[in-house]
């Protein structure tokens, strides 16, 4: 049984699957065929944060593979109030085959994982958002495939700016780039940046950070961001919004990147503030194909995890 908690619990060979499936299963859901290879089984959704596309990618893939959903939220369930977290995964897991969960802290859901008979995924917690990257992998391979039509080639050598908040988001940016052989250029505003050490990445190698955010872009393949204020810190709110004035990726940033840098952002979405509406709705912005993308890539994740690798 494989769990699904950051980003660096697969492989390299695990991702390279894991994207070419996810490529497999959107063309069949693009051609109207069905594919329930999931039949009969259920995934549990536990939230204590609130969610729009984490809810709705799950739930309507797990209906796309012939599974369905049971939806939890702390206010009607007892999970982490009346009832130990370790006593709620030994329940939830012998009712259903998959348990996803968005919470705050990450270690309550590494807790829920050790008592889990079922493999456990991360719907976002503080510190990790690993299904988001791997829908933003997966578009991007989709929109800039390699010659050689391997997954992995697309992403190996490419450079990934990161403009905003050192938050889970860039985490697990970080985690990718050491697994998977590329590089994350980071500006962020002093007080907020990331750390090597909470981002659990064993080498400095695969980031450089920046001071100024347009010197972070320049080169880059993606340029990517995220709201100022994530949840659970909205106490923070206009600190941060002092602190970030010039952390807004603009057109004069894009044009510094790659004449065919993509832009992406994980919604939702604040324009005027970390990103202008020029370049979140202009050509270089796939933020639409991003959003539909966690669905497909979730799709080939939760299949994986419980089917094994597949012809």
């Amino acid at each position: 049984m494989k769990h699904y908690l950051q980003f660096k619990d697969c492989t390299a060979d695990e991702y390279g699957y894991l994207l070419g499936r996810a490529a497999f299963i959107k063309k069949k859901f693009k051609a109207y065929e069905k594919h329930h290879t999931l039949a009969d089984r259920t995934l549990a959704m536990i939230f204590e944060k609130a969610s729009t596309r984490t809810r709705v990618s799950f739930e309507a893939g797990m209906y796309q593979l012939g599974g369905s959903v049971v939806h939890l939220t702390t206010g009607d369930s007892q999970l982490g109030r009346a009832e130990p977290i370790e006593d709620s995964a030994k329940v939830i897991s012998r009712m259903t085959d998959l348990v996803m969960i968005r919470t705050y802290e990450q270690t309550k859901i590494e807790r829920f994982a050790a008592h889990s008979r079922v493999p456990v995924i991360n719907g976002l917690t503080n510190e990790f958002h690993p299904c988001q990257i791997l829908a933003d992998l997966f578009t991007l391979v989709e929109h800039r495939p390699a010659a050689s039509g391997a997954p992995l080639d697309a992403i190996q050598g490419k450079v990934v700016a990161w403009v905003g908040d050192g938050n889970n988001m860039a985490n697990t940016w970080l985690q990718a780039a050491e697994l998977l052989g590329f590089t994350v250029h980071i500006s962020t505003p002093r007080g907020y940046e990331v750390s090597a050490s909470t981002a659990g990445i064993s080498s400095t190698s695969c980031y450089k950070v920046f001071d100024n955010p347009l010197d972070a872009c320049r080169g880059a393949h993606l340029v990517t961001t995220d709201v100022w204020t994530s949840m659970g810190y909205e106490a923070e709110n206009e600190v941060r919004r002092t602190a970030f004035a010039d952390w807004c990726v603009n057109t004069e940033m894009m044009a510094v990147a790659q004449p065919d840098a993509l832009f992406m952002h994980c919604l939702p979405a604040h324009r005027g503030e970390e990103v202008t509406a020029e370049v979140i709705d202009g050509p270089q912005s796939v933020v639409w194909d991003e959003a539909e993308n966690r669905m497909h890539a979730q799709k080939a994740l939760m299949e994986y995890l419980l089917l094994g690798q597949l012809a």
